[in-house]
């Protein structure tokens, strides 16, 4: 063992001189270059470029992630409601149909399938019931007529 542990040891002191360049004495030195602010502007070109680029993949990106295939959305979620810390039920609407989904956070079951003229209109508003004397002064608040 102490055997290995002297032949690494030899090993690695060895094989840097191998390959370590020797100065050639005949060979002219080189003055050292300074930076020119032509330099700079390339440098600071080059970087402005790699940016541009950079920003207008991150930009195609967003773009094209919000294009459905056909044109058209066949599905996307309509509403949902939390029924606890893990539980929610969602209103997802697939062509025609509404689904009614119960979401665990280890199983999604279909509760209910609506159809035709069960289902839910996304567009009509929904009427508010307004009996209290809270919900009433924050509809108004809400809608810019608080009197106070």
């Amino acid at each position: 063992m102490f055997r290995k542990i002297i032949a690494v040891g030899l090993l690695s002191a060895w094989f840097p001189v191998c390959f370590a360049v020797l100065p050639n004495a005949d060979a002219p030195k080189q003055a050292a270059r300074t930076v020119s602010s032509g330099d700079m502007l390339q440098w600071g070109g080059g970087l402005l470029l790699v940016l541009a680029v950079f920003f207008f993949c991150v930009w195609a990106m967003r773009k094209l992630s919000g294009i459905s295939v056909g044109g058209t959305e066949k599905m996307r979620v309509i509403g949902g409601l939390s029924l606890g810390m893990r539980e929610r039920v969602v209103l997802l609407q697939v062509g025609k149909k509404q689904l009614v989904l119960g979401v665990t956070p280890g199983r999604i079951e279909a509760l209910h399938v609506l159809e035709g003229d069960q289902c839910l209109n996304k567009d009509e508003p929904i009427p508010l019931q307004l009996n209290g004397g809270f919900a009433q002064k924050l509809a108004q608040v809400m809608k810019g007529r608080g009197d106070d």
